[in-house]
């Protein structure tokens, strides 16, 4: 995987390799996080984010479910995103929002652990490589039907 050199977390901007989250952090024991997978094209008028006011309205959507209330607007997340991608000078990227329970109590009930925010963005070609964008790939249909919410 390509690094870059910076990732957005709780508010500021860290050097990628000191991004760290405690061990104890709820959301590694228990799952209660959220995410978004977001691309960016280069194209002629610069870089441009596929539909990341949806995805990011998604993602505030999400973490409502898992009572997580965002912390922070998701106007700030757009602004954040583009700042990220200039700061780690990409111009066609993937982009990685995360909204997940950090270090607090332990056990079933996380309301009292604090709600964190990651954003990173990082180059990666092809999603199933250049040779699947290339010559296609094989996919299956299941045919389990998933239950009507």
């Amino acid at each position: 995987m390509a690094s870059a050199d910076y990732i957005w977390l709780n508010g500021d901007f860290v050097p990628w390799n000191e991004a760290k989250v405690h061990v104890l952090t709820h959301s590694l024991h228990y799952g209660t996080a959220v995410f978004e997978g977001i691309r960016a094209y280069e194209t002629e008028g610069g870089t441009g984010i596929f539909r990341h006011r949806d995805h990011l309205e998604r993602l505030r959507h999400s973490a409502r479910l898992y009572y997580m209330e965002l912390p922070y607007q998701v106007e700030k997340l757009r602004e954040v995103t583009h700042e990220l991608i200039v700061r780690n000078n990409l111009r066609s990227c993937y982009i990685r929002p995360l909204v997940f329970r950090g270090h607090g109590s332990m056990g079933l009930d996380p309301l009292s652990n604090p709600v964190e925010v990651m954003v990173a963005a990082w180059e990666w070609g092809a999603y199933l490589g250049e040779e699947g964008k290339a010559r296609g790939i094989r996919a299956k249909v299941s045919s389990w039907r998933r239950i009507s919410p």
